[in-house]
């Protein structure tokens, strides 16, 4: 394929901007799987840690249990605040195409766009995240003291 030159317009229809979009929404599935994942992971691991709790008849145990729960609270968040930068990406990406600004050296940038702390803010107050691992922290402190 020919090199288009780094001043040129590039078209819409073109095929590379139809890679880069397949790329960037590739992305953004995989982080939303991975936060699908994390959750899927920290139920497997928090019931595994209460059923050793109570096979072993140590009830403290589950108290231990909010490691992981933490631990993939802060890696669920991580994939979010990912996915978002991304789908910011996705939408900047869109704008030049249809605005007509799209450059050459758009299409070698995927990455995700925004401040990553200000994304993990956002990702931290949705409900995908304190409405599944409160819950679940509370869980764990109720079969504490059971």
């Amino acid at each position: 394929m020919p090199e288009e030159p780094q001043g040129k317009v590039i078209d819409e229809t073109s095929a590379s901007v139809q890679t880069h979009l397949g790329i960037l929404q590739n992305v953004i599935v995989r982080m939303a799987s991975n936060s699908t994942s994390a959750k899927t992971w920290c139920i497997t691991v928090v019931s595994a840690i209460l059923v050793v709790g109570t096979d072993k008849g140590k009830h403290s145990y589950a108290l231990l249990s909010l490691v992981p729960t933490f631990l993939f609270l802060t890696l669920d968040v991580y994939y979010l605040a990912l996915e978002k930068g991304f789908r910011n990406s996705y939408a900047s990406f869109v704008r030049k195409v249809h605005s007509g600004n799209l450059r050459p050296d758009d299409l070698f940038s995927v990455e995700p766009t925004g401040e990553m702390s200000s994304l993990q803010i956002e990702a931290f107050k949705s409900f995908s995240i304190w409405g599944f691992y409160l819950i679940t922290a509370i869980l764990i402190v109720l079969a504490q003291c059971v």
